[in-house]
């Protein structure tokens, strides 16, 4: 036999079409892989979004709780100190009447005698070697 009637004899058997078949299948399948990579990128991104849109909400309840806290910490911390203030404030203003209630017997003696006021000083240095 010719190799023409070998090849027309093999091109028509019913294990080249199954080889052609199976070929054919998987250019079809390796198409597909394009678009199912797309989707499933699609449902990662998607589930990626919701995964930060629920832990963005956990985060932002976290930082309003802290947030809270903070401000309860910070408002009891100036009413402390505001308290210390006052107590020292309280305390300076009595020692300061105490002593103001002590001079008060010298001011009021000093207040009729006289004060001498020291005389005004001369200048001993001469103005006349100016330039």
């Amino acid at each position: 036999m010719t190799l023409a009637t070998e090849v027309k004899k093999l091109t028509e058997s019913k294990p080249f079409y199954a080889l052609t078949g199976v070929g054919d299948y998987a250019v079809e399948k390796l198409r597909e892989i394009p678009v199912r990579v797309n989707q499933l990128q699609q449902v990662r991104r998607e589930e990626a979004y919701a995964y930060a849109g629920r832990v963005q909400g956990k985060a932002e309840n976290v930082a309003n709780t802290v947030a809270e806290r903070l401000n309860t910490i910070y408002d009891d911390l100036a009413k402390r100190g505001r308290q210390v203030v006052s107590q020292a404030t309280g305390e300076a203003a009595l020692e300061l009447t105490e002593v103001s209630e002590a001079a008060e017997p010298a001011t009021a003696a000093k207040a009729t005698t006289p004060v001498k006021r020291p005389a005004a000083r001369r200048s001993t240095s001469s103005n006349s070697t100016k330039a």
